[in-house]
């Protein structure tokens, strides 16, 4: 079953999924078609020697051998939840913003709380959040964009709403308009994010909706290479509001971004059917008080649409 739901991950390279699992590719094909032979059906689409796909027997296997590897999984977690509640590893993987702006102050809380808990801190894009949490490599995903996406796989929580803003340097023109719009705002160039981060998709609409073209001359995955480059005045920055601390961001200045640009959602998302250890529940507790243990658990139970 391992070997099936990793060729499937792997996207049907018989070579990758073999050393993911550490063994050889012909043990692989070998471990596949006694499971087909087994089944008396052909779970898998060929070309010679190539795996092209899932047959439809093969799509149908799938889904339940991810249900079984998943309550395999689900039983040593049980299981450690009543051997050692204070120990144990807890998997997030969340953005760079999310990282470096939302979460140290609920990571504080929680270590405080869990001090014996090992944190892994996964910073990466929302596309790979949604892989690592459909595999399983994950307990907690958390991301603006993509996970709203997967409701039949996931269950997704309100983390916290924020706004964009505009970064400018000390000086700059833009500071001596009271209310400047989009129209003044796209007359000089501009740094922001990259497509599918930190809410990229909303400002490109506000500009869309207002009929105006805004001349983006670089895009970044975080907003410390955003400020970087407009300190150099390279040009104006469109960035989280969250992520600018007049403390730390000598020579540059905020402008309130509210009437430009609509809101955005940060969202907590959890795999339909992945036990969460006690410690899990404490840190979506963390992150908002409205996330108790009971309401989460009534929302992972609930019927997926």
């Amino acid at each position: 079953m391992r070997l099936v739901r990793e060729i499937v991950r792997r996207h049907f390279n018989l070579t990758e999924a073999s050393n993911a699992l550490h063994t050889s590719q012909s043990g692989v094909s070998k471990h596949i078609r006694d499971l087909e032979d087994e089944l008396g059906v052909e779970l898998f689409e060929r070309r010679g020697k190539r795996l092209l796909g899932l047959t439809a027997a093969g799509g149908a296997l799938f889904e339940i051998v991810e249900r079984i590897l998943l309550d395999t999984e689900n039983l040593k977690r049980l299981a450690a939840q009543w051997s050692d509640q204070e120990r144990g590893h807890l998997r997030i993987a969340t953005t760079h913003t999310q990282a470096r702006y939302a979460l140290p102050g609920v990571i504080t809380r929680f270590r405080q709380d869990y001090p014996e808990v090992h944190l892994e801190l996964h910073q990466c894009g929302p596309g790979e959040i949604v892989s690592l949490l459909k595999a399983g490599q994950i307990d907690i995903g958390i991301a603006t964009e993509a996970l709203a996406d997967e409701r039949h796989d996931f269950v997704t929580f309100a983390f916290h709403s924020w706004q964009h803003a505009i970064v400018v340097p000390d000086g700059h023109p833009l500071l001596a308009s009271p209310e400047p719009g989009l129209a003044t705002i796209a007359r000089y160039p501009i740094v922001t994010y990259h497509e599918g981060f930190t809410g990229r998709s909303r400002i490109d609409e506000a500009f869309q909706a207002a009929g105006v073209t805004p001349d983006i001359v670089m895009s970044a995955l975080d907003a410390d290479v955003i400020k970087t480059y407009v300190e150099l005045r390279l040009g104006i920055g469109i960035i989280a509001s969250v992520a600018f601390d007049p403390a730390r961001d000598h020579g540059l200045q905020l402008i309130d971004g509210h009437p430009l640009f609509p809101s955005n959602t940060t969202l907590i998302a959890l795999r339909r059917g992945h036990l969460l250890r006690n410690f899990a529940y404490r840190f979506l507790e963390c992150c908002t008080p409205e996330l108790s243990p009971d309401a989460v658990r009534a929302a992972l139970s609930a019927t997926s649409i």
